[in-house]
């Protein structure tokens, strides 16, 4: 299983670097001000869409009617269900788009009210939005064709699909000079990734023999099943993106800048998230459905216990980092072009917020992959809108006094709210048993944390003053210098408190 996990973590880290090169771009391009807000509202719009209906829930449903189906009814039966979900997932997209176009000027007073009372950047907003919507449409039969390919163990096209993301924004602002704006070029872009997306994933299913065919939906006890799994999924994944809508919402009240900056340590933030976080659960969710439909819940559990150990021991060094020197991060990401160090210093503090958050949000993952591959997506969705109301009452609370700073900060309030609302649930039903091999693990790599900010407090002084005489690089020589030796010293600390607390980030023995 981990091998799979770093499988789909490789790809999605290759992901992550080139949206860097792509958010690096869109900084020089457009910086923080009100171009970027308009454009990064409308790339926000399909996206908050495509998690609600798509991604976790769709997974949530799929993946485990899919296994339980093969199980009792066999390919042929599996293939049916498949086929149906198709062709019911590209009508409602279809009919979803139309609509969203329609009443565009609507969607986005309501994502972005702060905007209305700024007549340009609003209408902007709007014909950018109209351009990036499509990409919803392509991305959620992406999403679709992706849960199909896990549930068969075949992760590296739905891993890789992003990365044409990245490749089209930034060939789109290569060409800007072609558009009105950097903003419609970046919307071309957004349009066009969707297609491509598309048809690498179809292509995958293809060459696997997987690819669906057009069916008339029927309900039948596959389908019911589905359904009764993937209502309370999408309410549950709509009660996350009412938090991050509400992080829109007031941050387009908030001064110019503001959206931007929430956007750009977002981007940092997820890079962990999304290489160790989605990855883990992408291999976690099959491989305990798949022991679960066998009668497997200890092995299933052990997988767990794994799949979490392995997660911390990636996460944590990285939520150091971003704590102890975000604003060096945004500065030698991002500060050049139109993207000034004011800006950097503002997404960092909104980046050492959210780092409060990360080892929350990475392990929630494997903790829903509990409840999912069990069928229920109820109990998650009552957590899920507990943890949202907190994270929207603390945004209230917290926006005035913090500011932008205030959001992330409600963020990471309610993510611990979520998983140790998650973690007891599942410990009261027995469907999770941490072990004292996870919680040597854990120390460990607390050990290896310790180590590494001391590093970081003793030593970015030193490499920030060795660094100055490279002139316009000196950022970059810096952080790149405090990389490679935090990764060094994180290394070898965490291999001394592993063999210390005697733990092991890989199993001993397969679980049967």
């Amino acid at each position: 299983m981990l091998k799979k996990i770093i499988s789909v973590g490789g790809w999605t880290m290759l992901s992550r670097i080139t949206g860097f090169v792509r958010d690096i771009a869109l900084a020089a391009v457009m910086g923080a001000g009100p171009v970027a807000d308009a454009f990064f509202v409308a790339l926000r719009l399909p996206n908050h869409f495509r998690a609600i209906f798509g991604e976790g829930a769709f997974n949530a449903a799929f993946i485990p009617t899919y296994s339980g189906a093969r199980e009792r009814e066999g390919a042929s039966g599996a293939k049916t269900f498949a086929n149906r979900i198709w062709t019911l997932t590209l009508a409602v997209q279809l009919v979803l788009l139309a609509g969203a176009i329609a009443f565009m000027p609507s969607l986005v007073g309501a994502l972005a009210p702060g905007f209305v009372n700024d007549p340009e950047r609003f209408d902007l907003a709007v014909t950018l939005t109209r351009i990036t919507f499509p990409y919803l449409l392509f991305v959620t039969l992406v999403t679709m064709l992706s849960a199909l390919l896990n549930a068969h163990d075949r992760f590296a096209a739905a891993a890789s699909a992003p990365i044409l993301l990245n490749v089209s924004l930034v060939a789109a602002l290569a060409l800007a000079f072609l558009f009105p704006s950097a903003g419609h070029a970046a919307a071309w872009g957004v349009a066009t990734a969707g297609v491509l997306e598309l048809l690498l994933v179809w292509a995958a299913a293809r060459r696997a023999g997987l690819a669906p065919r057009f069916a008339v939906p029927r309900i039948d006890r596959t389908m019911t099943r589905f359904f009764k799994t993937f209502g309370p999924a999408v309410i549950g994944s709509a009660g996350v993106q009412i938090a991050m809508f509400a992080d829109t919402f007031i941050a387009s009240l908030l001064p110019a800048g503001a959206v931007s900056s929430l956007y750009y340590a977002d981007r940092l933030y997820q890079l962990p998230v999304g290489v160790i976080g989605i990855a883990a659960g992408t291999v976690l969710l099959p491989e305990m459905s798949r022991r679960i439909a066998e009668g497997d819940d200890v092995g299933a559990r052990a997988a767990q216990n794994r799949a979490a150990g392995f997660i911390l021991a990636l996460a944590l060094p990285c939520a150091v980092a971003f704590v102890l020197m975000p604003d060096l991060i945004m500065l030698a990401l991002f500060g050049r072009g139109a993207f000034t160090a004011d800006h950097a210093l503002a997404a960092g503090a909104v980046l050492a917020a959210y780092s409060a958050a990360l080892p929350a949000v990475v392990l929630m993952r494997s903790a829903l992959a509990g409840f999912y591959a069990r069928s229920d997506t109820m109990t998650p969705l009552w957590i899920s809108l507990t943890a949202v109301a907190v994270n929207v009452a603390f945004k209230i609370v917290l926006t005035g006094p913090y500011g932008v700073v205030g959001l992330a900060l409600a963020t990471a309030i309610g993510a611990w709210v979520n998983l140790a609302l998650l973690l007891v649930i599942a410990r009261r039903r027995g469907w999770s048993a941490p072990d004292a091999t996870l919680g040597r693990t854990v120390l460990a790599a607390c050990f290896a944390c310790i180590a590494l900010a001391a590093m970081v407090l003793l030593g970015r002084e030193a490499a920030e003053a060795a660094a100055a005489g490279l002139g316009r690089f000196g950022n970059e020589a810096a952080l790149a210098a405090l990389a490679v030796a935090g990764a060094l010293v994180y290394g070898a600390s965490l291999l001394a408190g592993l063999k210390i607390f005697r733990a092991s980030l890989l199993p001993r023995r397969r679980v049967p």
